[in-house]
């Protein structure tokens, strides 16, 4: 008789808590017998998850909310992996915040070595602080890769053993490609144009005045339709922004009409981040660009350790999407670069041609998803003796 296995998860934002939610169903197909316990959020909860405590305890962001909250956040550690290891689950999953997740890791590795630890996204290794990759190998058994290059990275850079498991957002074609009539959409006039200036507030307040005179300088030349799929809790700052702006533009928020701005646009400007992934994956010609604070690009000019900050370009090896960050990002250069993506032309052909080499780069075996994939690999370290 095989006994019942108890799986662990600990996720630190609601990125995590969203894979964790399809990795528990996943799971469940295969082995319906299977426990949960750890923590998560709303999606998790939705999929039948008990989380130890509310995950706005821990799902904090950047330096200063993380220097106010770190009471908080080091006793919310510490129970986590009291927990574990007083529950002694047949493996445990960490999920991404790698901030929180490998804190936790760390004091179960010590406490009880014998629990197998699965770290479900891996970090930034490859992009920088490359010594974390060997440092890893300590307290985190397996790491389940979101990007087809990341188990190359790891391996050269002495990490754990590491398996490239798919991005989520290869579950979510349907919703980003575009249908017969939206493909026409793409080829009228006005065209439409998707702004995307980030999520979070300084990218979005250091970017949308260079978007907006990018914009008018594009607009002179070409009938376009501006559309800016907004982040909900930034609205109001957008629209304040957008009202300077000397061409009118369109604020949509959620993300079905985010797709659906994709699904109908023939180029982008966006801000680097997941977004340019979602961009490829939909087929949409894109100029991206990134501003941070000096003091931001100090540090970053010493640490980042790769050629290109936009993941499309990191997943095909190849600078395919032009890219301007810091002085370069002006609205001379994104207007000067989105103009033959508009046009049409060879520019747009060599970058569309790119565009559709990435099924290929991030397509798993056997028409597998993501969520299956990361599902084997856990179930077969969780049927330890």
């Amino acid at each position: 008789m095989t006994r019942s296995r108890t799986i662990w998860l600990v996720a630190g934002e609601d990125s995590g808590d969203q894979l964790g939610a399809k990795l528990m169903r996943a799971v469940r197909a295969a082995a319906p017998d299977v426990a949960f316990g750890g923590v998560g959020g709303e999606a998790m909860a939705e999929a039948g998850f008990a989380s130890l405590f509310p995950l706005d305890d821990v799902a904090v962001m950047g330096y200063l909310p993380v220097l106010a909250r770190a009471r908080t956040l080091l006793r919310r550690i510490r129970e986590t992996a009291e927990a574990v290891v007083r529950a002694r689950p047949d493996v445990l999953v960490i999920i991404d915040s790698p901030g929180f997740t490998h804190a936790v890791a760390k004091r179960v590795r010590k406490a009880a070595p014998g629990i197998p630890i699965i770290d479900y996204v891996s970090p930034s290794v490859w992009a920088w602080r490359p010594w974390r990759a060997k440092g890893m190998r300590a307290f985190i058994d397996h790491v389940l890769a979101l990007l087809p290059f990341e188990p190359e990275a790891h391996l050269r850079l002495g990490g754990p053993p590491c398996t490239y498991v798919g991005h989520p957002l290869i579950e979510r074609l349907a919703e980003l490609r575009p249908a017969d009539p939206e493909s026409l959409r793409r080829e009228t006039m006005p065209y439409s144009l998707v702004i995307l200036p980030g999520s979070r507030r300084s990218e979005i307040e250091r970017l949308m005045p260079v978007f907006g005179q990018a914009l008018a300088r594009v607009a002179r030349a070409h009938p376009i339709e501006a559309v800016l799929p907004a982040v909900t809790r930034h609205r109001a700052l957008i629209e304040r922004l957008a009202a300077a702006w000397p061409v009118p533009v369109r604020i949509v928020t959620g993300e079905a009409p985010k797709y659906a701005a994709f699904r109908n646009a023939r180029a982008a400007l966006a801000a680097s981040g997941t977004v340019t992934l979602e961009l490829a994956l939909a087929g949409v010609p894109m100029v991206v660009a990134y501003k941070v604070s000096r003091a931001e690009e100090v540090i970053a000019r010493r640490l980042i350790q790769v050629p290109t900050i936009v993941l499309p370009n990191l997943i095909l090896a190849e600078n395919a999407m032009p890219e301007f960050v810091q002085a370069e990002c002006t609205p001379g250069h994104l207007a000067e670069a989105l103009a033959p993506l508009l046009a049409g032309g060879a520019v747009r052909a060599a970058q569309c041609a790119a565009l559709a080499r990435i099924d290929d780069r991030m397509r798993l075996a056997d028409a597998d998803t993501p969520s299956r994939a990361a599902a084997r690999i856990v179930l077969r370290a969780a049927e330890r003796p």
